[in-house]
């Protein structure tokens, strides 16, 4: 389990790596747990602006509701202290990486009543409705993040063919998430890699059965395919510049700020 112990050890381990962040996850259990939860809130926002200040801390999460798996979390914890997660983000203004499973109405009902505290973010390995979908982009400066676990029926791609590009972020979330070939985006996938079995590990392969960060051009594909899009650069470029405009808006020049502004407008 992620702690703030191990989340601190965390930012020892990325050390110099810039391009190498984190990932904390959202163990509400820990606010129960601690005999002060307000004590337990001040310690993350300190570390979080330790993080901030070593450039290790990009958004606060992840953060949300997963009620898949109620035996880690009963379903009124994660609800009190998602809440919770929105002041700490709000308070240090950064972004919101969320995460939303079996859980939609009480998701979209808690971000409903704070979004005057969300800045901006991502809903992630999204694989909710289509009316999920349309409110979730109602939140001003929301973005839908798509990988393996978003593709997997027809239904799914039915609802990422509706999603704008503008609007659209996609993570592999290795090492798990993959596209496997009972997905129906497998359909779309033209890339691919060797692999060999982790006993016989080659640099030159990916890991059988695990999915690794080069596999994101899988998604692109299986996002234009989707669309009926044959200019899979066009797409990945503007899904680029969603997640810098978020996440490392000093790596999003002017010209491009500009450029996607227009194709919000238009």
């Amino acid at each position: 389990m992620t702690t703030v112990l191990t989340t601190a050890v965390g930012f020892v381990v990325t050390g110099d790596w810039k391009a190498l962040l984190y990932g904390r996850g959202p163990p509400y259990e820990e606010f129960e747990e601690n005999a002060d939860p307000e004590q337990h809130f001040q310690a993350l926002l300190s570390l979080a602006q330790e993080g901030i200040q070593k450039g290790k801390v990009v958004p606060i999460g992840e953060c949300g509701l997963d009620y898949d798996r109620l035996h880690f979390c009963p379903a009124e914890i994660q609800k009190k202290y998602f809440e919770k997660q929105f002041e700490l983000a709000y308070a240090i203004k950064l972004p919101m990486f969320l995460h939303m499973r079996a859980a939609a109405e009480d998701f979209l009902e808690i971000v409903e009543c704070n979004r005057d505290k969300f800045i901006a973010g991502v809903t992630h390995s999204f694989t909710g409705s289509v009316e999920d979908c349309d409110k979730l982009l109602s939140f001003n400066n929301m973005y839908i993040g798509v990988n393996g676990c978003s593709l997997k029926m027809i239904e799914n791609l039915n609802v990422v063919k509706g999603i704008p590009v503008e609007r659209m972020m996609i993570e592999t979330d290795s090492p798990y998430c993959e596209i496997k070939n009972t997905h129906a985006g497998i359909n779309f996938v033209k890339s691919l890699w060797p692999s060999k079995k982790k006993e016989k590990y080659d640099q030159d392969c990916i890991v059988k059965g695990q999915n690794e960060p080069c596999l994101v051009r899988q998604l692109l594909e299986v996002v234009a395919g989707c669309k009926g899009v044959n200019d899979i650069d066009q797409i990945s470029k503007t899904i680029y510049r969603n997640t810098c405009r978020v996440f490392f808006p000093h790596d999003l020049d002017s010209a491009d700020d500009a450029l996607l502004a227009g194709c919000h407008d238009s």
